[in-house]
């Protein structure tokens, strides 16, 4: 048994779990999502626990048992709670500020990188005196919200020599040391 899978998922309140067919559907507070679930996969509502369960104990049944039991806790906490991701811009002259959902990045280039970000992602900037920007994200959508910091961490990614770039909050960056002196 999937030790992943077996394990029951508590419905926070104000959270509802819906099963139509092969498609799962979680509703709270911050908004709405769905996920479809491939066959052999059965989920099931009791009261305040949802818990997913495999028809047969094939090797792509027990591959799926714990990868749509993830996604549907994924759901139920982003629905209710949210994910936040910040991310920190490192380097002189480096600049963020979003109008609504568009994104405008100054990271060295000869232009400003303006970036659209999907409508489920409310996006936020502070800049403090003498502190670097910080970009705030936030949705509840974990598989997005994660691929579209990845997006922006790519624009410019840390580099191991003086560390500028866009990395993410409290991430810790390997350093590289720079040119020796020549030995005689």
């Amino acid at each position: 048994m999937s030790r992943v899978g077996k394990l029951p998922i508590s419905l926070p309140k104000g959270v509802t779990v819906s099963v139509n067919g092969t498609e799962v559907s979680v509703k709270g507070p911050k908004g709405t999502a769905t996920q479809n679930i491939a066959d052999g996969i059965d989920v099931a509502i009791d009261g305040n626990v949802v818990t997913v369960s495999r028809a047969t104990e094939q090797k792509r049944h027990k591959a799926m048992h714990g990868l749509y039991r993830a996604l549907i806790a994924n759901m139920i906490k982003g629905c209710s709670e949210g994910y936040k991701i910040e991310q920190e811009l490192v380097g002189v002259g480096y600049r963020a500020s979003n109008q609504g959902n568009l994104l405008d990045l100054v990271l060295g280039f000869s232009h400003h990188v303006v970036f659209e970000l999907p409508s489920e992602i409310k996006v936020s900037t502070r800049q403090d005196r003498g502190q670097n920007p910080i970009i705030t994200l936030e949705s509840h959508d974990k598989q997005l919200i994660g691929a579209v910091a990845a997006k922006i961490r790519s624009l410019r990614a840390p580099e191991p020599y003086k560390g500028k770039g866009v990395k993410f909050v409290g991430e810790t960056l390997r350093r590289k040391a720079g040119k020796s002196a020549a030995k005689k």
